[in-house]
């Protein structure tokens, strides 16, 4: 299963874990995003059929609060995608980090899910997830992983 990580070349992509999951592997990983001016995490899950061909993705995107790591753990998915030959992908929900700005409150500011760009300040400057998730995030996919968009 392993093999499949050959064929992820990486560009502009940290690694930071993989593991075999059913027949495939689930890998978590970040990167700095032009949308919304911070790194950015999300998980793939590649299933063997990947090594092959190209294969169908599809997105999971979490709600309010959530993160790349709630799917993964609450769905239990992987093993019907593992057979149906699917890759998910499940990103992060909002920009985070200390130069992202941020509320005290858990409905708003780091964490929120709203897949929608921001169009005031302070929040316009990373709070760009629907163009994260509509224009960025495929082009980093189809460009590392074998993803059929």
């Amino acid at each position: 299963m392993l093999q499949m990580l050959k064929q992820i070349t990486m560009e502009n992509i940290e690694e930071i874990s993989t593991q075999k999951c059913f027949e495939g592997v689930l890998g978590y990983y970040q990167h700095q995003a032009s949308t919304t001016n911070c790194d950015m995490k999300f998980t793939v899950f590649m299933p063997e059929q990947s090594l092959e061909k190209p294969v169908p993705v599809l997105y999971w995107l979490s709600g309010l609060t959530c993160t790349e790591d709630n799917f993964t753990t609450k769905a239990g998915a992987y093993k019907l995608e593992a057979e149906l030959g699917i890759a998910i992908v499940a990103p992060d929900t909002s920009p985070r980090g200390d130069d992202v700005p941020d509320e005290d409150t858990w409905y708003f500011g780091s964490g929120a899910g709203f897949y929608l760009d921001a169009i005031k300040e302070p929040w316009s400057k990373n709070y760009n997830m629907y163009s994260y998730i509509v224009d960025e995030l495929p082009v980093l996919l189809s460009n590392n992983f074998a993803v059929d968009l």
